[in-house]
Parts: C-alpha cells; structure tokens; sequence
C-alpha cells in the first residue's frame, strides 16, 4: 500500500463492484490516503470537494453510469428545527453528550455490533471485528474525536465520563469549516428515540457553538430510502457539477411525481 507524504498527493480508482445502495447498479470509486503533516488540511479540501473519509483514506463515488450520491451539507448557523424534530430533542432530554479523544472501548464495540447485526447485515462492514473497530476509530491523521450519547443516572454528577447506559456514538471530524460526521451508530432497540436524529440535531448545535458554518452528513443517495432523512435538515446545500448549491426540496417532490 502507498502511504506516500507528497506534498501532491496519488489517487487511485477501485475495480467495480455491486452498489450497496441501488440494485442493479455498479459502484467505483477514486481514493487517496491522508496520511503526513498535511493530513488535516487535504481532509479539508477533500471533504468540500465531495470526499468521505474512512480511516485513512478519502475516497468519493467515480461510477460510470450513474450519479445518484450527492455529498450533503447542513448550514448549521440557518438551521431551525422543525416541530418532529424539537420532539426529538425533548424525548431524549435525559442524555448526555460527551466527546473524548477517538479512542475505542469494548462498550462502544458491543453496541457498535448490537447495530449493524440489526439495521446492517449484508453490509460491507457486517463481519468487522473488535480489532476491526478499534482501526476504524483510531486510524487517524485528523482531528478526530468520537461522542458519546448516555442515559443520565440519578444522581451522576459532572464527571470526565459520566455514568450511565451507552445509547449511541458518533465519530466526528471537526474541520475548518464544520464538522463532518464520519460514522455513527445507536441502540436499534430504542426506535421511539429516534437517535440517528437526535445525533445529526446535536452536531449542528455543536457546529453553532464553534460558530462554522457546516455539518457534513456524506452521501444522499436519490432513489435510495434509507437516505432519505438526511434532506429533512434545511437548509442544506448539495454538491453539483457547479459547486456547492442550496437544495430545494420541492424539486424532489416533483421529481417522484414525474
């Protein structure tokens, strides 16, 4: 494997293989790894550009036929919650929210596989192990930290690490103009939570806090479902052949209707 530290870094294409998203379809997909003292700027730039990062690697959708993933960004300082999602947050007003360094935890691990058995079992990353896992949050050039979500005790105070059931995780990198939610997962059991919500609702507040501009939320995929909640975040802008535009959703209304 190249893990050069050019100032110009390599990229690479993957052979096709079977879409994980829409059936009948092939995925490719160019890549580059981040890695040297420049690591946290190319994450930057690739991330505007379209990119995700996995480990220590960007990569981004190169398909021959189809265009349908589409890198989504919220603009975090616009954003107003919508009356479901101010229900989230009072459903889930007894988490805690702590971030820490990106180190992994057995705890983590076991919900980590609690639910990608559950929401996950055909996926590219069903059969990731422990040690799997801990690459995944560790391997790392960037600024990279991991937040935990937890059910608040009776009694606990403000400890480093609070008590309390571990209700979900998100890996997060934070970047010069935002943060970017790598990857996050939560108890599949606890639906009336609506925690993949509650998650994406916190980062954006988190990104207000830091006062930039943007939650990076990777890939919408159209004609994909199990996408379909990132576009419930507006504003949002989407990356097109023009740059970075706002995204209106009554185009998508339209569009099924056609």
């Amino acid at each position: 494997m190249n893990t050069q530290t050019t100032p110009s870094p390599q990229f690479y294409l993957t052979a096709p293989a079977a879409c994980p998203y829409l059936p009948h379809e092939m995925e490719r997909k160019v890549f580059t790894h981040l890695v040297g003292p420049r690591a946290a700027e190319m994450n930057d730039i690739l991330t505007q550009g379209g990119f995700r990062r996995s480990q220590n690697i960007a990569y981004r959708p190169a398909c021959e036929s189809c265009r349908a993933c589409v890198s989504v960004r919220i603009l975090a300082q616009e954003f107003e919650p919508t009356k479901s999602m101010k229900r989230v947050l009072a459903a889930n007003s007894d988490i805690i929210a702590t971030e820490f360094t990106a180190q992994p935890s057995s705890e983590q691990y076991s919900l980590f596989r609690r639910y990608l058995d559950y929401r996950h079992q055909q996926g590219g990353m069903s059969d990731m192990t422990v040690l799997d896992y801990a690459i995944m949050v560790e391997d790392t050039h960037v600024n990279t930290r991991i937040v935990e979500y937890r059910r608040r005790e009776e009694g606990s105070g403000l400890e480093e690490r609070p008590k309390g059931e571990l209700l979900a995780a998100a890996l997060t990198d934070t970047m010069s103009d935002g943060l970017s939610m790598v990857y996050s997962y939560f108890n599949p059991g606890l639906d009336r939570r609506s925690l993949g919500t509650f998650m994406i609702l916190d980062h954006v507040r988190r990104t207000k806090a830091l006062g930039l501009p943007h939650v990076y939320l990777g890939y919408w995929v159209q004609g994909s479902r199990k996408m379909d909640y990132k576009t419930r975040f507006q504003p949002q802008e989407h990356l097109t052949p023009r740059g970075w535009e706002r995204f209106d959703p009554s185009s998508m209304r339209e569009s099924t209707q056609d």
